[in-house]
């Protein structure tokens, strides 16, 4: 057995010496070191000897395949290093050119259009208020006059962490956090955040989507105010020319309630009348807020007393904000992380 493992040794660098690029080493690799390769054939001949004579054996063969490996290491190396300096030659290198230079990122187009509307409120008189996204079911329902089991709960489609923790399904419960830290003084307050839906995704719904609740406590406040700020907010944002529409609605924190649409964007184009697309469901119209007067038990689970206090509250999407503005067609752009897309803006 030695001679045949001498022989196995002088036959493996003579082949290994006779390569002559890195493509040839993995089947060199394999015939002599592998699992099935010639080597550890011989260590599964071992047992065929006698005990005086195998450990001898084991010993010469583990040392021809610790030589092996090494040659192994040092022809890949050499190997490697003399296809670099022909590659070298070959090609052309101007070591004198200036480096790739690293892209630069940018805002993306969520948080773009939260800026917006942070500035256009903000020259309304709103400061942002932030409020938690992890809530309990009283802030999130029950002091938004929405007790258990009152069927309003049906138009969340809630995330459920447990009885009595929820992620939170809109940015309403900020209001009673701010009316709690502000009273009794008056309110003039956005909450922007994420909200969590259990929702079918679509071309305009998400599970997740950002909002920006806004609140205003004072006195004398009328659903007149409302519709001026919103208005505002309308002709700020997208330009004068861009239709808005109040239509009654129901929310339980709210009353009276409106509903707040905006003309959609597949009509600019061409200047006539919009015939609708798949985001506005083929309506020419696309809801963008809900709002209404802060319902009197609100107020008062907020410290404030209804008799001597009113004021109004909003809730609108960010996202579909700015499918109007940039004429998007389709919300899933927004968390596609599709650098084609994102790099527009």
């Amino acid at each position: 057995m030695l001679e045949q493992i001498n022989m196995l040794r002088e036959k493996g660098q003579n082949e290994l010496n006779a390569l002559n690029s890195t493509d040839q080493l993995p089947e060199w690799y394999y015939r002599y070191l592998g699992r099935k390769g010639d080597l550890t054939s011989l260590l599964k001949q071992l047992g065929t000897l006698s005990s005086e004579e195998r450990p001898a054996m084991g010993k010469v063969i583990n040392e021809v395949k610790q030589e092996l490996q090494e040659s192994f290491e040092l022809r890949q190396k050499t190997l490697r290093e003399t296809n670099l300096s022909q590659q070298l030659e070959i090609d052309d290198l101007d070591v004198t050119l200036p480096g790739r230079p690293c892209t630069t990122g940018h805002l993306h187009l969520t948080t773009q259009t939260l800026r917006r509307i942070y500035k256009i409120f903000q020259e309304m008189g709103f400061q942002v208020y932030e409020a938690p996204e992890v809530e309990s079911d009283e802030f999130n329902f029950q002091l938004l006059n929405i007790p258990e089991y009152h069927p309003a709960r049906d138009m969340w489609d809630t995330f459920w962490v447990n009885d009595e923790v929820v992620l939170r399904t809109h940015t309403s419960p900020g209001q009673i956090w701010a009316m709690r830290e502000y009273y009794p003084e008056p309110i003039r307050v956005i909450l922007p955040g994420k909200c969590y839906r259990f929702e079918q995704i679509t071309p305009r719904s998400e599970h997740q989507f950002f909002q920006v609740e806004g609140l205003a406590i004072g006195k004398n406040i009328r659903l007149t105010d409302l519709i001026g700020v919103m208005s505002e907010f309308a002709h700020k944002m997208y330009g004068v020319e861009r239709k808005v529409r109040f239509r009654g609605s129901y929310f339980p924190f709210t009353e009276p309630s409106i509903e707040i649409d905006m003309s959609c964007s597949c009509g600019e184009e061409d200047g006539t009348e919009s015939s609708g697309c798949r985001l506005c469901k083929y309506t020419g119209w696309l809801e963008v807020a809900g709002a209404g007067m802060v319902h009197p038990a609100v107020l008062r689970n907020g410290g404030y007393d209804p008799e001597e206090w009113s004021g109004f509250a909003f809730g609108m999407g960010v996202e579909r904000p700015a499918l109007l503005k940039h004429n998007i067609d389709d919300i899933r752009y927004f968390y596609g992380n599709d650098l084609r897309f994102l790099q527009q803006f």
